[in-house]
């Protein structure tokens, strides 16, 4: 029997030649580094999934995510760039950084969501949209799980209205571990993002090396005080200059941009 959230009995990668990721710090890649400063991520690592199933430098593959973006950001800069690229396959992710703004309302944030996601369905192949994450097990993100819970909730319903294939990250227990996780608690491992790319590729129907919910080595119980420094630690190294742009009305997108812009061969 299928997993409530296994889309791949409905969806078929064998006509996809050209994938467009669009989103924020999830998409881009960030925790996940890569050559020369820049990020990989599980967009690009589900892209080379998909390139290795047809002829070499075949597949063509482009990033328009920033890190930072807002929804209506992403609506307004890469959702164009997207409907003009018309790939075979759109991933779209958006609305976690409003979800995590105080006093958002996830039913507003899904109905503009809802208006883009009828944009591109319209414009492009098929567009696979991305839950939000359990996060029962992140610090600092546990106290917002029911309006992200409620936000994910919305995202299935749409995706069910235009006929989306779903990468369900509520559903993907493997990445409520702590190391499926950055240092910063708030964007994904190297080990996340790859599970990640696992999950989306299974969606799609293909078949993976591993699976993406496989559990993790045991390690040992961490003492009180241990969990303590490291808290210290956090706060000191990422939550207080979090803070401090947020009050600044900065952003980390802020000067940023797309890493990979065009269709280009993998």
């Amino acid at each position: 029997m299928a997993s409530v959230g296994d889309d791949s009995r409905t969806y078929d990668q064998s006509g996809i030649g050209s994938y467009a990721a669009i989103g924020d710090s999830f998409t881009e890649g960030v925790g996940d580094p890569g050559p020369g400063g820049t990020y990989l991520g599980w967009a690009d690592r589900f892209a080379e999934l998909l390139a290795d199933r047809v002829p070499e430098h075949t597949f063509r593959y482009a990033n328009l995510a920033v890190r930072g973006r807002l929804l209506d950001q992403i609506v307004e800069e890469q959702v164009p760039r997207a409907k003009e690229l018309a790939p075979d396959l759109v991933s779209f992710c958006a609305g976690g950084n409003d979800i995590i703004r105080p006093g958002t309302d996830p039913d507003d944030v899904a109905e503009r969501f809802e208006r883009a996601v009828a944009e591109l369905t319209g414009a492009v192949g098929t567009v696979m949209v991305t839950t939000g994450f359990d996060t029962r097990n992140v610090p600092v993100l546990r106290h917002l799980r029911g309006r992200i819970a409620t936000y994910t909730a919305h995202v299935r319903a749409i995706a069910d209205r235009y006929d989306c294939p779903v990468l369900d990250l509520w559903s993907l227990r493997s990445v409520q571990d702590r190391r499926a996780w950055d240092p910063d608690r708030l964007h994904l491992s190297p080990e996340g993002h790859t599970r990640v790319a696992l999950r989306a590729a299974q969606v799609l129907g293909l078949e993976v090396s591993a699976d993406p919910d496989r559990a993790w080595p045991p390690v040992p119980v961490r003492g009180t005080l241990e969990v303590r420094r490291d808290d210290i630690q956090w706060a000191r190294e990422y939550l207080g200059p979090w803070i401090g742009r947020r009050l600044r009305g900065e952003s980390s997108g802020d000067h940023v941009e797309a890493k990979r812009p065009d269709l280009l061969p993998l």
